[in-house]
Parts: C-alpha cells; sequence; structure tokens
C-alpha cells in the first residue's frame, strides 16, 4: 500500500526548524506521494491499452535523490514486464529539479483541470498520449483538493505568510510564479502547514484571497498575520 504524505510528522519537523525545501526538506514525502499516485496512473492506462490482457504484478522500490532529500520510491510492476514509465523510468534514480518544481507549484495550484493538465503535458513532453496525461490528472486531482480544502483550527494567535518562485511555462513563456506557504500558530503553540498557493506575484489582492481562502476553511480569527 502507497504510504500517504504524513502531515503531523511535517508538523512537528516544521517545529524543530527543519526546512521545506533542500535536503530532506519537509515537501519529500509529498514530492514522493504524488509521484507515486502519476506512475500509478500510468499503470492504469497502460492496461487499459494493453493486448493481450495484462495485469498489475505488485511493486519493485528503488532509492531516488532529488534537491529536496532521498527517497525510497514504490513503481508498479505489470505481468508482462512491458511497462515503461516516463516520469521516472527504469533505471532512473535522480528526480530532476524541475519535475520537483512542477509537483510543487501543481500542488498549490486552483483546481483548474486545464491548469494540472497543462503541468502534467510539460511534464511527460509529446511521448505520452493524451489518454494517459488524462489519466494521471484525474489521479492527482483528488489528492490535490483533498489536502487543499481540509478543515482548520477556529483561532489562530499567528499565522506566516511566505512565497517560493518557479519558473512555469505558460502559453508557450516562462512566466514567474510565486507559491505561498501558509502557517499558522494554534492555540497550543504548535505551527500548522495550512495551505500552499499558487499566484503571479506577492500582490496585497491576492494574499487577502489566501486569508478568505482559510477563513472558508473554518479560521474565524487570526491575532496577527506577518509576510
Amino acid at each position: 500500500m502507497r504510504e500517504e504524505f504524513d502531515f503531523e510528522a511535517a508538523l512537528a519537523a516544521l517545529q524543530d526548524g527543519q526546512g521545506l525545501t533542500g535536503k530532506d526538506g519537509i515537501l519529500t514525502p509529498l514530492i514522493k506521494q504524488l509521484t507515486e499516485a502519476a506512475l500509478q496512473a500510468e499503470m492504469d492506462a497502460h492496461l487499459h491499452s494493453a493486448k493481450p490482457a495484462n495485469r498489475r504484478n505488485g511493486f519493485g522500490r528503488k532509492a531516488i535523490k532529488s534537491t529536496t532529500g532521498s527517497f525510497e520510491l514504490a513503481t508498479p510492476r505489470d505481468r508482462a514486464g512491458s511497462f515503461e514509465p516516463q516520469l521516472v523510468k527504469k533505471h532512473q534514480t535522480h528526480m530532476s529539479d524541475e519535475i520537483e518544481r512542477k509537483i510543487i507549484s501543481m500542488f498549490g495550484l486552483g483546481m483548474s483541470y486545464l491548469d494540472i493538465s497543462g503541468h502534467i503535458a510539460e511534464i511527460y513532453g509529446l511521448d505520452v498520449s493524451n489518454a494517459t496525461i488524462s489519466t494521471v490528472t484525474d489521479k492527482l486531482i483528488p489528492e490535490i483538493k483533498a489536502w487543499q480544502s481540509r478543515p482548520l483550527d477556529s483561532h489562530y494567535p499567528f499565522v506566516w505568510l511566505d512565497a517560493i518562485h518557479y519558473k512555469v511555462k505558460q502559453d508557450g513563456r516562462y512566466a514567474s510564479k510565486a507559491v505561498y506557504t501558509v502557517l499558522g500558530l494554534n492555540l497550543e503553540g504548535k505551527k500548522e502547514m495550512s495551505g500552499l498557493y499558487l499566484s503571479e506575484s506577492e500582490g496585497a489582492n491576492f494574499r487577502l484571497s489566501v486569508l478568505t481562502d482559510l477563513h472558508h476553511r473554518g479560521v474565524e480569527r487570526h491575532l496577527d498575520c506577518h509576510l
């Protein structure tokens, strides 16, 4: 069974001063989870088009190195041995910086199917069919949506908003995007990772929209906000 991203462990790591990115960053398990979900979707598309009939045959495991840290990746296998994953190829042991950036920025996107599908298309390139891209997108959207919409506590003495900047290809050109990281200090004195949001810039209007979303997810009051 695929291991889910442990948000409680991530929050504990934040309390201990561990970084979001860099060696052994807090976001490493998130990259692992979404990468494994994408590989599962690749396998679904492969089995759907397989002739003669094929089926799953468990998982292989390999160590993957990335800029956010190293992790063990569970890669699906098929009985016929014909599955050739595209996101992380069979003998690939290093996750490219570009894939990591796209996964993080994709996680910060709103629920636009076209935006997420566009990211998937960029990751996989032109060698993968539209059906595969659609299958992968359908696999990732529920995981992203569930985390983004989860309820929050009603009161936070402090809320921090910070941004990580990425270059994202849009309409044939690369544009600068800001992925907001939102941290809240709850009434027990513990920091919580409340959300990730993608924006064109660090403007005041977007910061207001982030705070509005937090309110809709249950936050009634934050005594202080640090930008």
